[in-house]
């Protein structure tokens, strides 16, 4: 067995475990490479997982794109999704200006918190496990992943069944099967979150140098996996 084979041996065996031993469960997509990858493992292999986005109102149109693309190809499967409350972007809007997020890191996490992280906090609610796309190799602040994590923020479990992948396997995995994808990606966009706060990445550059790039590295994360404003490394679990 290649190492792709197993690679993927190893990601639909923790999405069948997490479909049988953690229902409810769901699936967090940014739309992603990463996240398309999941998306068709599965999708493909009808698992209980239930799969959901953050519509943050920031958006690019090529991401929003995406939410038809997986309709046309997933036989009508329609992604849910979750947005702020309009009150709390209007407040925030009001008070600190539609690009505050640009002033400093604690105006931008308190923008990813009104759009992503409380929105998060709703598709979570009376799950057992939730799943991400990330991988290790993305970024500083994702070193230590592992596979499943005890999310004590969210009192639930949480997965990363690509932990172990590289971009390299991601890319191979989406050529082999025919996975839809985002077409930033073709433009230098290997990590995309909201159109302020992603640019294009030069040759060189770590996948995620393009997200918060104003940023000290270490503090790159929107909030999703930090826990009072802090980066948290949730404790692993054995499986």
């Amino acid at each position: 067995m290649d190492n792709l084979s197993k690679l993927i041996a190893d990601s639909s065996a923790t999405l069948s475990r997490i479909a049988s031993d953690f229902s409810p469960a769901v699936f967090a997509s940014s739309l992603a490479a990463e996240d398309m990858v999941l998306t068709d493992l599965i999708l493909k292999s009808k698992l209980d997982i239930g799969i959901f986005s953050l519509e943050t109102g920031r958006l690019h149109p090529e991401t929003l794109d995406m939410l038809g693309k997986v309709k046309d190809h997933y036989d009508g499967y329609e992604i849910a999704l979750y947005k702020p409350q309009p009150e709390a972007v209007d407040a925030y809007v009001a008070q600190n200006g539609l690009n505050a997020f640009y002033d400093s890191v604690e105006m931008r996490r308190e923008c990813c918190r009104i759009r992503k992280v409380e929105p998060l906090g709703r598709a979570l609610a009376g799950n057992k496990a939730w799943v991400t796309g990330q991988r290790r190799a993305q970024s500083t602040t994702r070193a230590e992943l592992h596979v499943q994590e005890d999310d004590t923020a969210h009192g639930m479990v949480k997965f990363n069944p690509l932990a172990d992948w590289s971009e390299e396997d991601v890319w191979n995995y989406i050529r082999e099967h025919n996975v839809p994808y985002n077409a930033l990606h073709d433009q230098g966009f290997p990590s995309i979150g909201c159109a302020p706060c992603t640019r294009a990445v030069q040759p060189g550059e770590d996948v995620r140098a393009g997200r918060w790039w104003w940023e000290n590295p270490d503090s790159k994360e929107c909030g999703l996996h930090m826990v009072d404003g802090k980066l948290i490394r949730i404790k692993s679990v054995v499986a």
